[in-house]
């Protein structure tokens, strides 16, 4: 993933002029109040920012769950609600995208909490397309860290509204004055502070809420809601300057400072991306966790018009529509089932209906529809756009698929990176031939790992972005399907994928390259190299093209995706 994301890598595609919204049932009930009430948001992160324990955090004081649990848990401690693999409690990292919904107030609130670590990037970059906002957590003891800056170009490219938490003021850290200016220097983005700490590490005493001139305090160590939690009005309350002395005094001044030089809040710049509200606390320590979920509820845009290929789709749309942004396999690993996930860009769900895969044309049934809370379901009974719900996949659904009750439609913008690293796998007992094929499939058609077939036979090659994905895989082949894999290093280095205005050309081409030539797990076409240099494509190619990223949809390469 060496390739810069430019500005409209993942930019929706444009729709015509004279696309309207479908025209609703004058008989039928309008969803609009139910579609203003949803709220459906990523948190993004680089790695140990300290976005499970928000997730967890948020969780609490929604009353989703009672006690929050710990991404580095005790023995008898509970693990995060959103880390349910096996492989994340023991490593104390998050490797798959999971999906919360709450209520809060009178907003229904779908979180969605995503892997950190660079090595998982590709299923963050897929969950942001799903998404209308998105949560940034930065460490104020690190600032502004790489993988922050590519998830915020993702962002950036989707014009996605961003709110900010800084996290950790618990710790010594960076002096608040200098994380906002990182902030607008290196992600530039206009800063608008909403609340500001009163002081950091052991003197950390609260946050100061800019907009309600209050402070409110915390004790510290608390994984448990507080029923009342204390709070003192405005900057003159005299017990402030008594209890708090120099911290007080100083937050007071950059107060005054920020807001003399900050600009105020302007919602159109909010939901275009280009100015970020922020927010400082400790999501460990409960501090400051309140003022992010009032914001987000209060913010945060309610779903939002998408672009199809063939026009533009309202949320508020009689008729149902919705897109597989994520599959994931083993959810329930007694039952070895798939879950796709379906982010509904239109229109009311409700259990049991019949849609239509608009790349296949088949059909399917929706009884077993569930919501979810991470790995805890329910079956669900109606959802509207901007929800997400998971439906039990035997293999019909994959990455990008769009799903209607009838219309043709294909939403885009769901995008497959080259990998960067191969390895060759077999299976150490041959017996097990076939439970290893099984594996590779599903774990390749939710996207944890790319999975190819060579063109001429031979073992079967698993590509990454990261080497962490390789130790995953092999852990799950061995606890979710009973396989011991040998990985075994390659030649291979780079991978395009292929394509010609030609398709007898591409068959030429495809021949004369054969040991070069692999499929991925929809059979695309995928030319494997040792070096840059064989990238280069000979004259005598007319209309050969390669594609560093690929699309999960009906079309499969779109030109804003070419490489």
């Amino acid at each position: 993933m060496n390739e810069e994301l430019s500005q409209d890598t993942l930019a929706i595609p444009e729709a015509s002029a004279d696309a309207q919204p479908q025209t609703l049932a004058p008989k039928s009930k309008s969803i609009l109040p139910e579609v203003k009430r949803r709220r459906t948001f990523a948190i993004i992160s680089h790695p140990d920012a300290g976005k499970t324990t928000l997730t967890e955090k948020l969780l609490l004081f929604a009353g989703a769950i009672q006690i929050a649990g710990s991404v580095k848990a005790r023995k008898a401690s509970r693990h995060a609600t959103s880390d349910w693999m096996e492989i994340e409690k023991q490593r104390g990292i998050s490797v798959a995208s999971s999906v919360m919904q709450m209520e809060y107030g009178d907003c229904v609130i779908n979180l969605l909490d995503t892997p950190g670590h660079q090595d998982f990037s590709e299923d963050t970059y897929r969950v942001l397309t799903a998404v209308d906002a998105a949560l940034m957590v930065i460490d104020a003891g690190n600032g502004v860290e790489p993988q922050t800056l590519r998830l915020l170009e993702v962002c950036r490219a989707r014009n996605t509204p961003i709110i900010t938490f800084i996290n950790k003021l618990d710790s010594e850290v960076k002096d608040p004055l200098d994380l906002v200016d990182e902030i607008e220097k290196v992600l530039k983005l206009t800063v608008v502070p909403f609340t500001w700490p009163v002081g950091m590490g052991k003197r950390f005493a609260g946050v100061f809420d800019i907009r309600n001139d209050q402070i409110r305090l915390f004790r510290s160590g608390k994984d448990r809601l507080e029923t009342e939690s204390e709070t003192l009005q405005g900057f003159d309350h005299p017990e402030l300057a008594d209890r708090f002395g120099a911290e007080f005094e100083q937050a007071k001044q950059e107060i005054e400072l920020i807001t003399g030089a900050s600009e105020e809040f302007d919602k159109d710049a909010f939901l275009n991306g280009q100015q970020t509200p922020v927010f400082f606390g400790s999501a460990i320590n409960n501090f400051g966790v309140k003022e992010v979920l009032d914001a987000l509820a209060e913010l945060a845009p309610a779903p939002q018009a998408r672009a199809a290929i063939q026009r533009v789709v309202h949320p508020e749309e009689q008729a149902f529509s919705g897109v597989v942004f994520k599959v994931q396999a083993n959810m329930d690993p007694a039952h070895r089932d798939r879950i796709a996930f379906v982010r509904v860009c239109s229109g009311r769900f409700t259990r049991g209906m019949q849609l239509k895969i608009g790349r296949t044309g088949k059909s399917i049934r929706t009884a077993s529809a569930m919501s979810f809370l991470s790995q805890r379901r329910e079956l669900l009974e109606e959802a509207y756009a901007g929800d997400i719900i998971g439906i039990p996949n035997h293999g019909l659904l994959q990455l990008g698929d769009t799903l209607t009750e009838g219309e043709k439609l294909q939403y885009t913008g769901l995008p497959f990176f080259a990998p960067e690293i191969f390895q060759a796998v077999e299976v150490a007992d041959p017996m097990r031939a076939k439970q290893l094929r099984t594996g590779l499939m599903q774990l390749g058609e939710e996207g944890a790992i790319q999975v190819f077939r060579p063109h001429d036979g031979g073992a079967l090659l698993l590509g990454a972005v990261g080497t962490l994905q390789f130790e995953v895989v092999a852990h799950r082949l061995k606890h979710e399907y009973g396989v011991e894999a040998r990985l075994m290093p390659t030649k291979h280095r780079l991978a395009r994928w292929v394509t010609a205005d030609d398709p007898a050309e591409l068959k030429q081409f495809i021949d004369f390259n054969s040991y070069r030539i692999a499929y991925d797990v929809v059979e695309a076409p995928t030319f494997l190299a040792s070096y840059q240099g064989e990238l280069v494509i000979p004259e005598r190619w007319k209309t050969i093209k390669y594609h560093a990223l690929r699309e999960h949809a009906g079309l499969m390469f779109q030109s804003k995706l070419a490489g």
